[in-house]
């Protein structure tokens, strides 16, 4: 599906709003029925049409649309933050006892979602580097029922085999998500190379204006109907239509804007790694990078987050 269509027009049916360039905001707690048996049907499967915005709205549903078609999903849903959206899936498909096997040193509110939340519960989790697949087997007990992947890594950008996690998973039931933000759908497609859920957190460049949050997920039609039909309904997270709204003016640029991020990026690696004062570069897409060609691989291209190691014996000499 091409990429200008589906920023701009996928899912907006503009005879119905008047023929207006930009959607309306659904801006309404629940929707009128007009049969007893049509709110009974609702009240069944609210997936299958709009009763209450908790559930489904039709500012959301073209947001919805949209991403799952970015990430070559069969569908989405689309939460207030991107840490409600981890928290969620992951409640949908763990129980008391089970074992979660995550990448080590995730970010900072997952952590604290694995050990603070989830192990009060009973469920373990096992931290792996993520770089060779023999970690996750090594760290499989015959109680794990999740992985948790970031790549690139929140913090120091490792990247795992995506397709080689995958494939790891489905032999032993396992369900695989991945925290997508760093390259958005647009640079890397978990779907397509196996990974069961994709996760983002739009705040970031979905929304590119710094004026929303939200978070998103996407996956098979069965996956997200069964995160909607319990855990996203109970813990009431979903956007509201307005930051909706916000997320898909967002969608209309991210194009545009990722390639000017991209370049300027390219700019700034090319200037540290000349820089006097910096040891090294930390970049995914940079041949010095560890793990290059699996990146180089997996990735189409690369966001705007760059680290980098100062030429320094003590913390002192660079906080001053």
């Amino acid at each position: 599906m091409d990429l200008s269509y589906i920023l701009n027009e996928l899912g907006e049916d503009r005879s119905d709003y008047f023929n207006a360039v930009a959607p309306p905001i659904m801006q309404t707690s629940n929707f009128r029925v007009n049969t007893v048996e049509e709110l009974k049907k609702l009240f069944a499967d609210e997936y299958s049409g709009y009763l209450y915005s908790r559930g489904l709205n039709p500012t959301v549903d073209i947001l919805r649309k949209k991403l799952a078609a970015l990430d070559e999903a069969e569908d989405c849903l689309v939460f207030n933050s991107g840490a409600a959206a981890i928290f969620v899936a992951v409640l949908a498909n763990v129980s008391k006892g089970d074992h979660i096997i995550s990448v080590k040193n995730p970010y900072t509110w997952v952590k604290k979602m694995f050990d603070l939340i989830f192990s009060r519960f009973g469920v373990d989790t096992t931290y792996v580097e993520g770089t060779d697949i023999r970690q996750f087997e090594a760290a499989r007990r015959p109680n794990s029922r999740f992985i948790y992947l970031e790549s690139p890594n929140s913090w120091n950008f490792v990247v795992q085999d995506l397709e080689a996690v995958a494939a790891f998973a489905k032999r032993h039931g396992l369900v695989t998500l991945m925290d997508n933000t760093y390259c958005t759908p647009l640079y890397q497609k978990p779907i397509p190379m196996g990974i069961d859920i994709s996760m983002q957190t739009a705040t970031k460049y979905i929304g590119g204006h710094s004026d929303t949050l939200g978070g998103i997920l996407t996956g098979s039609r069965e996956m997200m109907k069964k995160i909607f039909d319990c855990e996203y309904l109970a813990v009431g997270s979903g956007i509201q239509p307005f930051n909706a709204w916000l997320l898909i003016r967002g969608l209309r640029t991210l194009e545009a804007r990722l390639e000017r991020i991209t370049a300027t990026t390219r700019d700034v690696l090319r200037y540290l790694k000349k820089h006097a004062r910096v040891e090294s570069v930390l970049f995914p897409l940079d041949p010095s990078f560890p793990q290059y060609e699996l990146a180089k691989k997996q990735m189409k291209n690369a966001g705007g987050l760059i680290s980098f190691f100062i030429k320094a014996g003590t913390r002192a000499e660079i906080v001053r």
